[in-house]
């Protein structure tokens, strides 16, 4: 078994310049080792020793390559996953998975059909944030979960000329924000039974959503994921209330911020404090058990966040050691929940995940 894989990286945009190109880099047992591109000198100014393939199908035929990554247009992932497939490559695909269930499924069976590792880049399950809230349900600190409200809200008031701003298939907030508030949800909470989803474009100029307001019916607790291009004013990232007290956590997670200015994260086990949120939320709990004991609030340590496990993860599966970080089943879940949702939408009713959405 190799110790070493070498890795392609279809594209250099944004999501390939500020994530995926550093993290591997960071990662011990990957290589970055080339770059599909039209642009090599872009590519150079940053990775001076990677070389550069002029497309992705070049990019595909070479020997060398143990695993490509697709951070692409919504669009063109499935076109791009079932050719590096076909070409007997390990894929990784940024989220969402595909632009349709079905496009999903035909890539698993693909996937499961060739032995090949197949994942999705579900990274913000390693939010600082995220892990903390995972901590405080786990261990039962807020008692019984009542109502669960998950926010990315930013402030974006002009429409750009770029692909996730345009009407196209996975244009729009709801499959770019979504995919993230979805897995997160689904990771605490398991599949809902149903979905209503609110969606609407509010900018001036907007041919797409830019805002969405879902709701998650699970038994005994209200689930709210909120996106929207329009909120100056800061917003909560989390706010959970139980039987036992709340949560409130404001701020997102530093990573991607970090990764934009070019800090680099550390191995695991290095002493950089890269993960690390300085933001923490706030914790308000009865003291005592008696129904008029004060209620105390106090600040709750946020746990650090650690995006180098989703790739730590991929080289432990190649290396036959893991299942992988993100399973396929997983990736398939949020685009179910995310079909229904736009089903919602365009019904203006709630859509029930029955069990022939299920897998």
């Amino acid at each position: 078994m190799k110790e070493t894989f070498n890795v392609g990286l279809v594209g250099y945009g944004f999501a390939s310049k500020t994530f995926h190109a550093p993290l591997i880099a960071a990662t011990p047992g990957l290589t970055l080792a080339a770059v599909s591109s039209r642009d090599a000198d872009k590519v150079h100014a940053d990775l001076p020793n990677v070389e550069v393939d002029a497309t992705p199908q070049a990019l595909f035929a070479r020997r060398d390559i143990d695993l490509v990554v697709i951070p692409t247009p919504n669009e063109t992932h499935f076109p791009l996953a079932k050719a590096a497939l076909s070409a007997g490559k390990h894929v990784v695909i940024d989220k969402p998975f595909t632009v349709t269930l079905s496009e999903g499924r035909l890539l698993k069976g693909q996937a499961e059909e060739a032995g090949k590792l197949l994942s999705v880049f579900h990274n913000r399950r390693w939010d600082s944030d995220f892990l903390t809230v995972r901590e405080l349900l786990a261990a039962g600190t807020l008692g019984r979960l009542v109502h669960f409200e998950s926010h990315f809200d930013r402030f974006r008031p002009e429409v750009n000329d770029r692909w996730r701003e345009q009407p196209k298939p996975g244009g729009g907030v709801w499959y770019d924000l979504g995919p993230h508030l979805l897995d997160q949800a689904r990771m605490l909470f398991g599949m809902p039974r149903s979905i209503l989803l609110d969606l609407h474009a509010r900018r001036d100029g907007a041919q797409i959503d830019d805002d969405f307001h879902a709701l998650l019916e699970y038994d005994g607790l209200r689930v709210v994921l909120h996106g929207a291009a329009l909120v100056a004013a800061e917003s909560p990232r989390f706010t959970l209330h139980g039987t036992r007290g709340s949560y409130v956590k404001y701020g997102l997670d530093p990573q991607e911020e970090r990764l934009k200015a070019g800090e680099t994260p550390a191995p695991p086990g290095g002493e950089n404090k890269w993960g690390e949120d300085s933001r923490h939320g706030i914790l308000t709990l009865r003291e005592g058990e008696a129904e008029d004991a004060s209620l105390i609030a106090r600040e709750h340590a946020t746990l650090p966040g650690d995006y180098l496990a989703y790739y730590a993860g991929i080289r432990d599966a190649l290396r036959g050691e893991s299942d992988g970080p993100v399973a396929v089943d997983d990736a398939l879940a949020v685009m179910q929940l995310l079909e229904a949702g736009l089903d919602s939408a365009r019904q203006a009713r709630w859509v029930k995940i029955n069990e022939r959405r299920r897998l």
